[in-house]
């Protein structure tokens, strides 16, 4: 890499970390800090999930950050839907879950073995930033840096409907987990995901009026885990859900803010990761793109002359490389939020749905219609599938036999 020598990450998270980490093995003698405000090991947020897709990545980048982190993480390859007093199992992707804490443990002793240097509790604003050659602005969904020049990065924050809350619990899940609960004041719902042999992450969402409905709203935090301890107990089993530590304050009901921006890059300063976009939780991306930001920067750092030049073929990348991904997590997010048009339908066809949420017609598309289409259209592929396979074993069995015929 031949544009920059000195480089200033703000932000401990993911995307700091790991790009800190593939430039020092670009080149050893690059000058790298991350800024963290936070204290070190203090983050909140349970377990991120991954896909297998994304380990590759990470294996062909940094073989040796991505062995602790696979050895570090646990895995699935099912996916389980729960819905009124029914449920079904289905194969899926190799999921992999680890603790947000754990996570970034690893990232930061593997970059600190590379000479990165790590400054917690050292807060970058405008006012204060680093000499550096190249500012990365990895420092959240509410960037500091970006804010100071929002009208320059041109950011727009789209607050969702439904209200949700990010929670830990004891009961470890086998597999991806959803499940569906009806109550008086109408439904919620939850994701859940094993993170290491003792933790899960579950998260739960519902519309608002059920959220208000329920006392959610205004109730202790202790008083709400209960009541959705009450509300999910046949999935939990009877362990508890774990909120926040006192000390990092009580965990907060929110509305997914979806964040895109019109450019990435002011002069020497760079968004990554959150500060740059987000993509709502039910497709369990947040993590993948943040590590693929720093994945596709340090390529076009490594390969472009100039800075400018970098920079703008990262933006240009990562901005065509998430377009699907984006209207994924939008449809997706649609979906729960018009839940009751899938809700009542029988419950092989809200299950099939369910897994066809990131579709753009299926909002258009009467949902029973959408879902003998989409079935027919599966058998259709099989059948496809079955004549691919089955031409060359027929082709070979009339040649053998017209060659017999010959003797």
């Amino acid at each position: 890499m031949g544009v920059c020598v000195k480089v200033a990450c703000v932000g401990g998270g993911p995307a700091g970390l790991y790009l800190s980490i593939l430039l020092k093995r670009q080149d050893p003698s690059h000058d790298i800090t991350v800024h963290e405000r936070d204290p070190e090991g203090s983050t909140y947020g349970w377990g991120v999930t991954y896909w297998r897709g994304l380990l590759d990545k990470l294996h062909e980048h940094d073989p040796e950050s991505a062995r602790a982190l696979e050895q570090a993480s646990v895995r699935w390859n099912e996916g389980v839907a729960h819905v009124r007093e029914l449920s079904t199992r289905q194969p899926g992707d190799d999921g992999f879950g680890i603790g947000r804490h754990r996570f970034l443990e690893i990232l930061a002793a593997r970059a600190r073995s590379l000479g990165v240097r790590l400054e917690f509790e050292h807060e970058i604003t405008d006012g204060n930033l680093p000499a550096a050659d190249l500012v990365v602005a990895g420092d959240g969904v509410h960037s500091a840096l970006r804010t100071r020049h929002a009208d320059h990065f041109g950011a727009e924050l789209k607050d969702g409907r439904n209200r949700y809350i990010w929670l830990g619990t004891t009961k470890v899940f086998d597999a991806f987990t959803f499940a569906f609960v009806a109550s008086e004041h109408g439904w919620i719902w939850c994701y859940g995901y094993p993170f290491s042999p003792e933790r899960s992450t579950c998260v739960m969402e519902c519309a608002p009026e059920t959220w208000s409905g329920l006392g959610l709203d205004t109730a202790a935090e202790a008083d709400g885990l209960a009541l959705l301890e009450k509300l999910f107990a046949d999935i939990l089993d009877g362990h508890p859900l774990i909120g926040r530590s006192s000390a990092d304050g009580n965990a907060q009901w929110l509305n997914f803010r979806t964040l895109t921006n019109r450019t990435w890059s002011r002069g020497n300063l760079v968004l990554v990761g959150d500060a740059a976009h987000t993509t709502h939780y039910s497709i369990g991306a947040g993590t993948t793109l943040a590590l693929e930001d720093a994945i596709c920067l340090a390529d076009a750092l490594r390969e472009q002359p100039a800075l400018p030049q970098a920079l703008a073929r990262y933006e240009r990348q990562r901005k065509a490389e998430l377009l699907s991904i984006q209207s994924a997590a939008r449809y997706s997010a649609q979906w729960y939020e018009n839940l009751p048009r899938y809700i009542h339908l029988p419950p092989e066809q809200m299950f099939a749905l369910l897994g066809q949420r990131h579709s753009p017609l299926l909002p258009y598309v009467p949902p029973q219609l959408y879902y003998r289409i989409d079935r027919a259209a599966g058998q259709l592929e099989a059948l496809r599938r079955f004549k691919r396979w089955l031409g060359p074993k027929v082709a070979r069995t009339v040649h053998a036999r017209a060659l017999s015929s010959r003797k």
